[in-house]
């Protein structure tokens, strides 16, 4: 049996699919700011594409750590009863329009539904964050190249390994250990 081709890399893992309005960050003067598109939600992120036959999504995000509420002021018209927004600490939230009431019902209660799930396996959402952090701060080292040009040799092991250990780390912040004691 020859399926239709689905959007999504791995089919087996969509909770739900169907159209949505998703409000663009930045409204232009001429468009709405309401934009139709294919949404995905799989056990792990949520994907929209700009139709249901596009390979490459326009977005996509992790759903851990998002959670999903109705919001009927996000619209002052008829379908105001159809939004929903999607919002995560920290992070840019996202607002949608569903079809229908019920349709918007339906997606909050998947999301949930799913984020339970998702917070009963054994990886709690904090410890995806600390590593985020983690990475950003040494982004920002790297940017501030006044302190760090003289470590940078020192910054480029042959075995990354045992730099990571002892006290190599305090040695590229001499300047904050004392602010945080």
């Amino acid at each position: 049996l020859e399926e239709i081709p689905r959007p999504v890399q791995d089919p087996g893992n969509i909770l739900k699919q169907g159209y949505l309005e998703k409000r663009s960050r930045e409204p232009s003067f001429f468009g709405s700011e309401w934009h139709k598109r294919w949404c995905v939600l799989t056990q792990r992120n949520f994907f929209y594409y700009a139709n249901e036959k596009s390979k490459q999504p326009k977005g996509s995000f992790p759903m851990e750590c998002y959670r999903a509420r109705l919001d009927p002021q996000l619209r002052k018209d008829s379908r105001k009863k159809c939004c929903f927004q999607l919002l995560c600490p920290g992070k840019r939230s996202y607002e949608f329009t569903a079809p229908s009431p019920a349709e918007a019902k339906d997606w909050v209660e998947q999301i949930q539904f799913l984020l339970k799930d998702l917070s009963s396996l054994t990886i709690p959402c904090d410890e995806d964050e600390e590593e985020e952090e983690e990475e950003e701060l040494s982004k920002d080292l790297d940017s501030s190249d006044s302190m760090n040009n003289s470590h940078n040799s020192a910054l480029i092991p042959e075995e990354p390994s045992p730099e990571l250990e002892g006290d190599d780390i305090y040695e590229v912040l001499p300047g904050e250990l004392p602010n945080s004691q």
